[in-house]
């Protein structure tokens, strides 16, 4: 329901102005503690910290800020608003979920892997250092931690955002006597990739044809959504994708510069058509083949687990008012996911 999406947003711009009204107020309850009164316009979290030397700290800060609130933003809207529980946004955990993680993990890593090679052995990239990190003092098991955490969080709660709450109140909202429940999962995944891609237009270096691949990206991270109800495939492959692709084998992300550590260092030349230049594979036809490559072997592995390839129609179910029974699980597991 349109409703629903436009309250979540709502409750979420409501939590984080009282959260900065938060941090202002402790900041400047601080400053006026140590007798002095800020003098230039920092943001709260860089009250005592030298920004320019902590990037990777305050951009881990900022959005594990922004993790948690828009969490909680969606467990709000889905209990108030919905009328779901937390779990129905595709977190049934059990063997069958963190298997299917664990498949996702794989799959973004080995496709990440796949650009690398491609490019290296077309002389698109040269290699110019192992385990490096943005400040040599920095110890690199230390360093790598950062960006692995930002990962995690970006992976959880966009899934969330896009997948978990959006896709799922489209799909609902658009099934009716003209539209059917297979007809609106996929229409829903359409609209909320589009909202996804135009999310990340505003980013570095981005342009229409990057935007247009994000566009299928978000396709690409449904497609393990849409055909089992849980998350579990779309938030490893999400994690594991961009933590390949910029801190083990250096390249963008999505037109951001996370490389406070890189397993591997490179210097990136080529076309930009196929490599996607400064924005990174996302914005190239490499990374285009490599999301269509995705979704067929997200096919294959549905396929082999629960025995068939087909929409997860329950994802079009209006949520009960009373909470009932757990009912999203994957087709051919209902007692599985009980």
């Amino acid at each position: 329901m349109v409703w629903r999406l436009i309250g979540q947003i709502l409750i979420m711009l409501l939590l984080m102005t009282l959260f900065q009204f938060l941090l202002s107020f402790i900041s400047l309850l601080v400053n006026t503690i140590q007798g002095t009164l800020p003098t230039t316009q920092n943001t709260p979290f860089a009250a005592g910290v030298n920004v320019e030397n902590n990037t990777p700290l305050l951009t881990m800060a900022s959005l594990l800020s922004t993790g948690l609130l828009l969490t909680v933003s969606i467990w709000l809207a889905g209990r108030f608003l919905d009328r779901r529980r937390f779990i129905d946004f595709g977190f049934h955990f059990n063997q069958m979920w963190w298997t299917d993680f664990g498949f996702g993990l794989s799959l973004g890593a080995g496709l990440m892997a796949l650009i690398f090679l491609i490019e290296l052995a077309a002389g698109w990239i040269s290699v110019n250092g192992v385990f490096v990190t943005q400040n040599p003092e920095t110890p690199f098991l230390l360093a790598i931690i950062i960006p692995l955490i930002i990962f995690l969080v970006v992976g959880f709660y966009e899934e969330l955002f896009s997948r978990g709450y959006q896709l799922t109140n489209l799909a609902e909202g658009l099934t009716g006597k003209i539209i059917k429940p297979r007809t609106a999962i996929l229409l829903a995944t359409l609209f909320s990739s589009a909202v996804f891609g135009v999310l990340h237009a505003s980013n570095p270096h981005a342009s229409i044809a990057s935007t247009l691949n994000i566009g299928l990206a978000g396709i690409f991270l449904a497609a393990g959504y849409v055909l089992t109800g849980q998350l579990a495939v779309p938030i490893g492959l999400h994690i594991s994708w961009n933590f390949f692709q910029g801190n083990v084998f250096g390249f963008p992300v999505s037109g951001g510069d996370f490389r406070s550590a890189t397993f591997i260092q490179i210097q990136q030349g080529g076309p930009s058509l196929w490599t996607g230049g400064f924005f990174g594979p996302e914005a190239g036809l490499l990374g285009t083949s490599a999301m269509i490559l995705g979704i067929i072997i997200t096919m294959l592995w549905i396929k082999k687990r629960y025995g068939q390839i087909d929409l997860y129609v329950h994802l079009t179910d209006p949520p009960a008012a009373c909470f009932p029974e757990i009912k999203n699980q994957p087709p051919g597991t209902e007692t599985q996911y009980s």
